[in-house]
């Protein structure tokens, strides 16, 4: 069976944006329902498109095409990885320097969200740069490691099925075989760490 992409991508974007926009629908029923002040309404909505935009900008770097040339500004993957953080559970730390390849970047937040999906309650994930070597770490109160998951993405050929949770555990692969990258992970009790 050929795994279909571009309805798991499709699906995701789906699923992860449906918050923030629902948010929005139920922050104009109340200003429908309000004569006076409306300053709390407003408060939710203006929070919610910060939040579809940060994750439609996310969405855009991390799923999209990159090409060889192209390249993101720190200060966008900051205004993303910042409004994406902004009430959640995870806090990015990103100390990579500097406007970087969008290649680069598109791994990072594709190998982020597979972190994500190991931390069940949250915590902090470290991006930085060691040796040429980006390395991301990631640190929370409780780790899931599903060993079958992590292998499909370390050994691709294996035939993984996906669902449209882990659809970037299906995409990681061929994006850092485009940048040029291999993946290297050392999952531990206490934490976490991918190095590409």
């Amino acid at each position: 069976m050929q795994l279909d992409l571009a309805a798991l991508v499709g699906s995701r974007i789906c699923h992860d944006l449906i918050s923030p926009i629902g948010a929005i629908g139920n922050g104009v029923e109340l200003l429908s329902l309000t004569d006076g002040d409306t300053g709390a309404e407003m408060a939710l909505i203006n929070e919610s498109v910060q939040n579809a935009s940060a994750r439609i900008r996310y969405f855009r770097i991390a799923y999209g095409a990159a090409s060889e040339d192209q390249m993101v500004s720190r200060a966008e993957v900051l205004y993303i990885l910042s409004a994406n953080a902004r009430g959640g559970r995870f806090n990015y730390i990103w100390q990579i320097e500097n406007d970087q390849p969008r290649r680069m970047v598109r791994c990072a937040l594709l190998m982020l969200q597979a972190l994500e999906a190991a931390m069940p309650l949250g915590g902090d994930i470290q991006i930085y740069q060691d040796s040429g070597e980006w390395v991301m770490r990631a640190e929370g109160r409780r780790l899931v490691v599903d060993g079958d998951l992590w292998d499909s993405l370390l050994s691709p050929k294996m035939g993984y099925l996906h669902n449209a949770a882990q659809v970037q555990f299906a995409l990681l692969p061929s994006v850092l075989a485009e940048a040029g990258r291999h993946l290297k992970f050392d999952p531990n009790p206490d934490y976490l760490i991918a190095r590409f």
